[in-house]
């Protein structure tokens, strides 16, 4: 609920119909982009990490990396970065587990997502005067075969969502072009 960005919904049971085998087939393209603290290394890269639910001592749900949980796959790219202190990252999810990014980020690549409350960095060593307040993950871009195209070479519909205030902000500081639109994974979907 904290993510920002381009949100599905159908509006008739035919749209759905076509969206569930649109994920089945694995024909979406979703692209996040997420601010971290700290910047991974290698600096693109594959993660496969099975995540399942646990209740922590607290009584909070949290996710976690485990083996024999639910299979989870990122593609990660690192779009820029301001020194080793931050990067900013697509994330394209290949499966849709609950906070799999954030979990990923955090406890795979070590590189939490700025202002991620459930999964934050421990302690938080960034200094955060200047940048915009709240979670900075962000659905920016989704892409899925038009549902009025049936010919042999469908066409796409793409939606893509500007930044959010917080996020724009965030970005302004550390002089980042949220101008870039390429799909750092354009070659998966070929």
């Amino acid at each position: 609920k904290d993510t920002s960005g381009v949100l599905l919904l159908a509006r008739s049971v035919a749209a759905a119909r076509h969206l569930t085998k649109c994920f089945r087939d694995q024909e979406l393209r979703k692209v996040y982009w997420a601010l971290t603290i700290g910047r991974p290394d290698p600096e693109r890269g594959r993660i496969d990490a099975a995540i399942a639910k646990k209740i922590t001592s607290t009584g909070v749900e949290r996710v976690i990396p485990a083996p024999g949980g639910a299979d989870a796959t990122t593609f990660y790219a690192t779009v820029d970065a301001a020194g080793s202190c931050m990067a900013w990252l697509a994330l394209s999810p290949r499966t849709g587990r609950t906070h799999q990014l954030r979990v990923h980020c955090a406890e795979i690549l070590h590189c939490p997502i700025l202002g991620d409350k459930k999964y934050p960095a421990e302690p938080d060593p960034i200094e955060t005067d200047g940048f915009g307040a709240g979670l900075h993950l962000h659905a920016r871009l989704l892409s899925l075969p038009h549902p009025g195209d049936t010919g042999a070479r469908r066409a796409r519909l793409v939606v893509v969502a500007p930044l959010p205030p917080h996020m724009a902000r965030t970005w302004r500081h550390l002089g980042f072009d949220p101008g870039t639109d390429g799909d750092p994974f354009a070659e998966l979907y070929t």
